[in-house]
Formats: structure tokens, sequence, C-alpha cells
């Protein structure tokens, strides 16, 4: 099985919270970065099944579609 790629990003978190997040691995026994995936997978989640995360979406889409026409030059 070919390894999935991933993409490195930099999180900046207040001492007290990557405390918190390193003792979580470290009970689990897993990874901070595992752990740290699969909160915002689930956040993520979350935020798909919300109606007001869906609505700004939405509001966002429009904005980026206007924005792109204008860019492209058809306004």
């Amino acid at each position: 099985m070919a390894k999935e790629s991933t993409k490195n990003i930099l999180l900046r978190l207040d001492p007290e919270l990557a405390e918190r997040l390193q003792t979580v691995a470290s009970v689990e026994g897993r990874s901070v970065s595992d752990v740290a995936r699969e909160a915002i997978a689930a956040l993520v989640d979350q935020r798909r099944q919300d109606r007001r995360f869906s609505r700004l979406l939405d509001e966002n889409l429009v904005r980026h579609e206007e924005s792109l026409r204008r860019l492209r030059g058809d306004d």
C-alpha cells in the first residue's frame, strides 16, 4: 500500500494547551500529531453539519465567485 502524502502545518499553541495535548497523546500512547489530526478532523466534520457554518460558506462562495468574475473581467 502506498504511503499517503501529508502537508506540514505550523501550529502555534499556548504553553498550557500544548502541555494538555502532549498529556493526552502520552496517556493514549499516540503522537501529538495523531491526536491533533483527530481533533481537527472532528472539528471539520462538526462544522460541515452546522447550519450557521453552511450559511457562512455559501456567503463566502458567492463573494469569491464575484471576485473571480471581476478578476477575469466578466463584470
